[in-house]
């Protein structure tokens, strides 16, 4: 038996997303930030965890990923690698690590690569990051390239709605992805774009891609784990889908906790030394 609670699956590499995808093995991935939730996730056989900056939403509250730093990602990233065993695990290069050139970029990546182990790393944009993606593939650094509602970018577009609707910027996407591809990529994340267009792109491109809000002709899908485990709330977007009400588990295991401590039925005789 392979997958869940097994230790008989093989370590999951950027090879391993090329030939998924030529034989038409559907790639699973989600986000996680810790040691315990990585854990968790890895046991139960996803197939890569994103440790995205969506840490700054998730983690720390904030609005947008803007705020996220490379010292608060190597410090996510760390927690996660070292619970991971089977899973290909991408780091997210936060808002700021590779925009001022292609030399920053590179150098950032060598950072995050050294000082967490992680496999590879994921950077949003199309034709104007090749030149840092290109320099960070040739220094032996993976890259997951990321189009479409790109976050670190919300203020341009000024919403999160869906992108590339319109004939023109489908056309600007689907090059973009030729170019990512052409660069070196494993992979490009297609986020929150018409589901066509993402069925396009994953037949034009070698790599593999990943959709969120995308359809389901991407190659595999991602989520972020918070979400799909119903533990957010007051976020619903159309392409979320919950397979838990943790919310509601933990509110209540927690609101039990503080009954039995305010009635003193917590500890007993027996849970006391």
């Amino acid at each position: 038996m392979t997958g869940y609670l097994s230790d008989e699956r093989k370590k999951i590499t950027t090879r391993t997303f090329f030939e998924m995808k030529q034989r038409g093995e559907r790639i699973s991935m989600l986000t996680s930030y810790d040691y315990t939730m990585a854990g968790i996730v890895d046991s139960a056989g996803v197939d890569c965890i994103l440790v995205g900056d969506s840490a700054a939403n998730v983690m720390a509250g904030h609005a947008t990923t803007l705020p996220q730093t490379v010292d608060e990602m190597i410090y996510h990233a760390r927690a996660v690698k070292r619970a991971v065993r089977h899973a290909l695990v991408i780091c997210d290069m936060p808002f700021g690590s590779y925009q001022v050139s292609w030399e920053d970029g590179l150098r950032n990546a060598i950072r995050i690569m050294k000082e967490t182990g992680v496999d590879a790393v994921k950077i949003e944009g199309g034709e104007a990051v090749v030149p840092v993606i290109e320099g960070i593939i040739r220094a032996g650094i993976p890259v997951m390239g990321h189009l479409g509602l790109t976050p670190q970018s919300i203020h341009r577009f000024g919403g999160y709605g869906v992108r590339a609707k319109d004939e023109e910027e489908a056309r600007r996407l689907l090059a973009d992805a030729q170019a990512l591809d052409a660069a070196g990529c494993f992979g490009i994340t297609l986020e929150k774009v018409p589901a066509t267009l993402a069925a396009t792109v994953t037949q034009r491109v070698s790599c593999a891609t990943i959709g969120i809000g995308a359809g389901s002709e991407t190659d595999g899908q991602v989520l972020v784990v918070t979400d799909m485990l119903g533990m957010t709330q007051g976020f619903r977007p159309k392409f979320l889908r919950t397979y838990a009400d943790l919310h509601t588990v933990v509110t209540d295991a927690v609101a039990r906790y503080v009954a039995d401590v305010k009635q003193s039925a917590f500890p007993t005789a027996d849970e006391s030394y």
